[in-house]
């Protein structure tokens, strides 16, 4: 074989590793999924689950008693996923709203609205809000001036959320390398080559640290609000900065969705951080549509002490880098909390 005609996207190199393949077929204790996409805002109009049945049947395969369905956004809409899911299942589903964020071109003061839209939707059945990434990154107010998520016009809608009773479930920026140079040193280059409009490098956006800053500062200015950090706390390369977090905020958690490349890497971080704060962290997989092996990989890093394993195994290439995972082995007692008793307390189910 000629090498240099060897492209990299065809280099799909098996590691030469003798080691133990465990299989996980179930979660410890009947777990909580609580981020996950099951509506029609990611599906280009249609729902991202066809068969609702059959989703419950793989959930019951493989150990799965509820998924939050993040995907609820407001009025209709979330009437429609209310009824399609959490009423039409009751237990098996519950579903966050979103904020509208179009009232910040149409107002001044868009908090009062804001406000009763979330009263709103939690009358309709909404069990907590969904905040995602396009605050900070595109949402523009009336003068088309960005919106970072510590806008001071937004204090008073976080700080009703926790009087309503809605934990905020928030995806701030996105991973550190879609914010670095588009060059041959980025380790996500062939994701972002994949998906150019991933990438927030570019002059005008805010750094990674400054939503991050953000992020902080929105925690810590509503302490009667319950924060889920979404995707290890949206800092999964920075562990150190999200275990600060936990610790100087007790109103903030986080969820493991999305995020095993990254967790995987640094395996005994990762598990210290979960030791450190097992009350604080919950399990979701932000696998959609769902699938088994999806499932799988999770138990498998949560349980096993298994080293170099894909963590996407359906994958000719792995998606987020070219690297392997080892897991972390979680004892019994944490298992617990991560898996569910933390989801139950946060969201009383």
């Amino acid at each position: 074989m000629n090498l240099d005609n060897l492209r990299l996207r065809d280099y799909t190199p098996v590691p030469s590793l003798r080691r133990p393949l465990t299989h996980v077929p179930r979660a410890a204790v009947p777990a909580v999924d609580v981020h996950n996409h099951l509506g029609r805002w990611l599906g280009g109009g249609d729902w991202l689950i066809l068969d609702v049945p059959a989703l419950l049947d793989l959930m019951d395969e493989v150990g799965v008693r509820t998924v939050v369905n993040l995907d609820g956004r407001w009025d209709a809409e979330l009437d429609a996923n209310i009824a399609r899911y959490d009423h039409a299942y009751p237990g098996r589903f519950v579903t966050f709203c979103h904020l509208d964020w179009s009232l910040l071109q149409q107002r001044r003061d868009p908090a009062p609205a804001l406000i009763a839209g979330l009263r709103r939707a939690r009358d309709a059945g909404a069990r907590g809000i969904k905040v995602w990434k396009d605050l900070g990154l595109s949402v523009t107010d009336g003068d088309g001036t960005r919106v970072l998520p510590d806008d001071p016009r937004l204090s008073d809608v976080f700080a009703a959320a926790g009087e309503l009773g809605l934990p905020v479930l928030i995806h701030t920026a996105d991973p550190i390398a879609f914010f670095a140079p588009l060059d041959a040193r980025n380790e996500r280059l062939e994701e972002l080559a994949a998906n150019p409009s991933w990438w927030f490098g570019a002059p005008g956006h805010p750094t990674f640290d400054r939503l991050m800053q953000a992020l902080e500062n929105v925690v810590a200015a509503a302490p009667g609000t319950t924060f889920i950090g979404a995707h290890a706390g949206c800092a999964a390369e920075d562990l150190d900065w999200v275990s600060g977090m936990l610790d100087r905020y007790p109103n903030f958690h986080i969820d493991l969705g999305g995020r095993l490349a990254e967790l995987g890497r640094r395996p005994r971080a990762t598990r210290r951080l979960i030791l450190d704060h097992p009350d604080r962290v919950l399990f979701g997989s932000d696998a959609f549509p769902a699938t088994r092996s999806a499932y799988e990989v999770y138990w498998r890093f949560l349980e096993t002490e298994d080293e170099c394993f894909r963590y996407a195994p359906d994958e000719p290439v792995p998606p987020q880098g070219r690297w392997d995972i080892s897991a972390i082995g979680l004892p019994p007692e944490t298992l617990g909390p991560v898996y569910a008793g933390n989801a139950h307390r946060l969201l009383d189910l």
